[in-house]
């Protein structure tokens, strides 16, 4: 297996004729958690390639993911809608968009539980008016010599595993239990369809659980972290044994792009962290995390008086169970073995690596989460963590 760090794969299409040396890219959702981070990654892994970022700004949607790249020459912000279906026409033709990545989704179990429209309009709907857009473009007005469209999705359209069962691999079949798992299985199918129909030169991944940087504070890893600060209780679903494969967002955005470079059209590649943890082990992690930071740094118990850190206090001792959520499953685990052999992926950053730096952003970028977290967001956590 090569270390993906320090493999030399071909630019996109030198090898496989997929696409030109420099790529103009359309980032659906590229003001959310994960397409933030990607766009950070393409302009400082591939410079000069042009970046058109596509997002709505929803609630998870925030240009202050992109402030760190904000006046990059090679980045352009629009905002609209992926249900637009001729104002992505509009874009794929003035920009001269070759490659399309496409992360704009409604992303949270939660919320499909008690909105599942709004995740068939945008993961269902969005994603066909993608499709349509590209097909028209790309393939009936022949705009660019070649082309790819990459649709990124999870691993929750697996179903759940028991504690013994394999990971999930990309022939395991698919068997979602929640309305946001259930939408991106039928857009994942979508995908393959506008493939295998029409000829349209597509690739998807599915991801296990991101965390890092930009994430919105509604999410498992960055509530916890919020609310230890401020000295709130830490809910737990059920009994904390529901166990995932946590990855690292700067990984993702490796492994997509090693699918963008050599990925073969047509074909799925699962990406993941290697790494299965229980909830409640997680967060326990998180507190020592939090322990043994406040021990070392001073400033942290000024600013952050209500921790029980500051106070010499263990951090654990805010964790309170509530009642599980409906469907709520059990495991999932990631099989990278695909993405190993064929392009070289390994993930490189260790969950208790990551959760130390997860834990050191959210400290130094205190004016981002804070700035997230309205009334909406308030009633949102009420709601879901009474």
């Amino acid at each position: 297996m090569r270390n993906m760090e320090n493999a030399q794969p071909a630019r996109i299409g030198d090898a496989a004729g997929t696409l030109p040396r420099k790529s103009r890219l359309l980032v659906t959702g590229g003001a959310g958690f994960i397409g933030a981070n990607f766009v950070h990654h393409w302009l400082e892994m591939h410079p000069g390639d042009r970046v058109v970022v596509l997002d709505a700004l929803t609630y998870a949607g925030n240009l202050a993911n992109l402030e760190p790249v904000k006046g990059h020459p090679d980045l352009k912000f629009v905002q609209g809608n992926i249900c637009d279906t001729p104002k992505v026409e509009r874009l794929l033709r003035e920009e001269g968009i070759d490659t399309i990545v496409h992360f704009a989704a409604e992303s949270h179990v939660d919320r499909s539980i008690h909105g599942p429209d709004a995740f068939i309009e945008t993961n269902v709907h969005g994603t066909h008016s993608m499709l349509k857009a590209a097909r028209k473009v790309w393939l009936e007005e022949k705009t660019v010599p070649r082309h790819r469209f990459h649709h990124v999705s999870t691993d929750e359209v697996y179903g759940s595993l028991g504690p013994k069962d394999p990971a999930f691999h990309e022939r395991t079949a698919y068997a979602p239990n929640s309305p946001y798992s259930a939408s991106k299985a039928a857009s994942d199918h979508l995908v393959r369809a506008y493939h295998h129909t029409y000829g349209l030169q597509v690739t998807t991944s599915n991801c296990s659980n991101n965390y890092g940087p930009f994430h919105f504070p509604e999410k498992l890893i960055p509530l916890m972290i919020v609310n230890l600060l401020h000295g709130r209780a830490l809910p737990i679903y059920g009994d904390g044994r529901n166990v995932r494969d946590w990855l690292h967002v700067s990984d993702h955005c490796r492994g997509i792009d090693l699918i963008l470079r050599n990925g073969r059209p047509g074909e799925v590649y699962n990406i993941g962290g290697g790494v299965e943890s229980e909830n409640l082990e997680l967060v326990e992690t998180l507190c020592a995390v939090a322990d043994d930071a406040f021990a070392a740094l001073q400033d942290l118990c000024s600013r952050f008086s209500g921790c029980p850190a500051a106070r010499g206090d263990k951090s654990s001792s805010l964790i309170q169970f509530v009642k599980d959520r409906p469907g709520h499953d059990r495991r999932y685990a990631i099989d990278c073995g695909k993405a190993e052999r064929e392009l070289g992926y390994r993930a490189q950053v260790s969950l208790a690596q990551g959760l130390r730096n997860t834990f050191d952003w959210y400290v130094q970028n205190e004016w981002w989460w804070r700035a997230v977290m309205d009334g909406s967001y308030q009633r949102w956590v009420e709601t879901h963590y009474r």
